[in-house]
C-alpha cells in the first residue's frame, strides 16, 4: 500500500473529488479525516470507508473559519498521532455568468474557500506537518491543493473563480520553494471540469447532453474528469514515490490545457 499509516486530511471530503481522494487514500492505507462543511456527507464518507475496511474519521468544518480548520487538525493529530498530508481540496464557484453579475458577496466566498483556506490551512497544520518532517527517518509530509485547468486555460463566464484558482498554482509554487528546506513537499492538481455536484454550476446551464457535449468537445480524450482520475492523481503525488516532487501544478486534464 502506497500511503500505510500515513496520516490525510481531506477538506471537502463529502462529496466529489474529496469524496474520490479519501477512500483511495484509505484503500492505499491512509488514515483519514474527512472534513466537510456538510457534517452528514463527511460522516457517510467516512462510514464507507470503515465498512470497506479503511480507517477514517469525520469532521465538519467551514475551510474559512479559523477555528473550524484548528479543530480539524485536532482530529487528526488526537485521533492518529500526527499529520502527514493536508489535501486542500474543498473549493467553491460562483454560476457560470459575466464577471459584473458576480456580486461582492458571491466574490468574497470564491477567494474565501479557494484561497484564505489554504492561508488558515497552513498556519493550522504546518506545526504537525513540520514535527512529522523532522522525525528521523521519516519521509517527509505534503501538501496538495486542489486547483483547476481554470487557473492555465480560463473560460469565460468564470472569471473570478479562474482568478481564485490562478492565485492556488501560485500559493503552490511559492509554498513548494520555502518549504523545501523543512522536506514538506506541495504541488497542486489541475482537473478540468468534471461529474460532480458543481458541475451545473460550472456550466452556467441546465445539465443536458447536448450543453455536455459542448463542453467535452474541447477536451481531447474526449470525456470529462472523474474523482477517480483525481485520486489517482492524488494518492501518486502524496505517496514516496513523488519524493522528488514539488511546486508541480498537475493538470488532470484529458488533454485540455495543450
Amino acid at each position: 500500500m502506497r500511503l500505510q499509516d500515513k496520516v490525510a486530511i481531506v477538506t471537502g471530503g463529502g462529496s466529489g473529488f474529496g469524496a474520490g481522494i479519501a477512500a483511495r487514500f484509505a484503500a492505499e492505507g491512509a488514515r483519514v479525516v474527512v472534513a466537510d462543511i456538510d457534517g452528514d456527507a463527511a460522516t457517510k464518507v467516512a462510514g464507507g470507508i470503515a465498512r470497506d475496511g479503511g480507517k477514517a474519521v469525520a469532521i465538519t468544518a467551514d475551510v474559512t473559519a479559523c477555528a473550524d480548520v484548528a479543530a480539524m487538525v485536532a482530529a487528526a493529530t488526537d485521533t492518529y498521532g500526527g499529520l502527514h498530508i493536508l489535501v486542500n481540496n474543498a473549493g467553491y464557484s460562483h454560476v457560470n455568468k459575466p464577471m459584473t453579475e458576480v456580486t461582492e458577496e458571491e466574490f468574497d466566498r470564491v477567494f474565501a474557500v479557494n484561497v484564505k483556506a489554504i492561508y488558515l490551512a497552513a498556519q493550522a497544520a504546518l506545526p504537525a506537518l513540520r514535527a512529522q518532517a523532522g522525525e528521523a527517518g521519516a519521509t517527509g509530509a505534503c501538501i496538495l491543493n486542489t486547483s483547476s485547468t481554470a487557473a492555465l486555460r480560463p473560460r469565460p463566464g468564470l472569471t473570478w473563480y479562474n482568478g481564485s484558482k490562478g492565485a492556488v498554482n501560485t500559493l503552490t509554487k511559492s509554498m513548494a520553494v520555502e518549504l523545501a528546506p523543512e522536506r514538506i513537499r506541495v504541488n497542486a492538481i489541475c482537473p478540468v471540469i468534471g461529474e460532480t455536484g458543481m458541475l451545473q454550476t460550472f456550466m452556467g446551464r441546465e445539465d443536458t447532453p447536448e450543453v455536455r457535449a459542448r463542453f467535452v468537445a474541447t477536451i481531447p480524450l474526449g470525456r470529462m474528469s472523474r474523482p477517480t482520475d483525481i485520486a489517482a492523481a492524488a494518492v501518486f503525488l502524496a505517496s514516496d514515490e513523488a519524493d522528488m516532487i514539488t511546486g508541480v501544478c498537475l493538470e488532470v486534464d484529458g488533454g485540455r490545457c495543450i
